[in-house]
């Protein structure tokens, strides 16, 4: 496994912590910025993403790390489930996924809970298919965040994670380096109030063990049939297994 990347490098606190501070602290400006900085392809990528789901029509869906939600009301529109349930750690981005749940009037359809993706609160075998859209290079021991996914979902189910990766082309790899390395933290330092956490991405990214060494955690969690499909020349990857 990589060396474990943390937002403050504060010995005193769990990567876990750390990480639900960051993001109560970024929750205000966090939507706005995710969609300035991916100039919105991002919601290009989530599409694709959740039509890997398509040919299940799951009707239970959990969204691991939900954030303020975006993933989840795509997938509400994009597949017709009859509920998703998000779970994240982070009490700040909740609140923002609960003011857009009520203005949305999707309470029936749509529900958010405080908790630790690796130790989900619900019963093994319950869901139809888990989602996780930019969240498991947050993951404190991701061996254990796979394996508590793998736990949740019915025998059949299917997980479906969205992740940054390492582009490998030139000048991909260059110019990718360069936006997230020096353009990124200068943009989250302008409009957030917490920098760090623009800082913190590159290196999550940087540490993160993409391609087939994630798909070999899966194996390892008790996924079937794994796949990586990269996309834009390697700088986002959807991750797919089968319980």
């Amino acid at each position: 496994m990589s060396k474990t990347v943390t937002p403050y490098q504060n010995e005193q606190a769990t990567k876990k912590q750390q990480v639900a501070d960051m993001f109560n602290n970024i929750s205000k400006t966090y939507d706005f910025l995710n969609h300035f900085m991916s100039l919105g392809i991002d919601i290009i990528w989530r599409k694709i993403a959740i039509n890997e789901l398509k040919a299940h029509q799951p009707k239970l869906i959990l969204d691991v790390a939900t954030g303020t939600g975006d993933f989840a009301f795509e997938a509400l529109k994009i597949l017709k489930p009859e509920k998703i349930i998000g779970v994240d750690i982070s009490r700040g981005m909740l609140d923002i996924a609960d003011q857009k749940i009520a203005k949305r009037r999707l309470s029936d359809k749509f529900e958010v809970k405080l908790g630790d993706s690796e130790k989900l609160p619900f019963e093994a075998d319950v869901f139809d298919a888990v989602t996780v859209a930019y969240g498991v290079r947050n993951f404190e021991n991701l061996e254990s965040g796979l394996a508590d996914i793998h736990r949740v979902l019915k025998p059949g189910g299917k997980a479906v994670v969205l992740e940054f990766s390492k582009p490998k082309v030139f000048p991909v790899k260059q110019l990718y380096k360069f936006y997230f390395n020096y353009v990124t933290p200068g943009i989250g330092k302008l409009f957030s109030k917490d920098a760090r956490a623009y800082s913190y991405l590159p290196e999550s990214v940087e540490a993160f063990p993409d391609g087939k060494t994630f798909t070999g955690l899966m194996d390892k969690a008790g996924f079937k049939n794994t796949k990586n499909r990269p996309l834009a020349f390697g700088i986002c990857s959807i991750y797919t297994g089968i319980k």
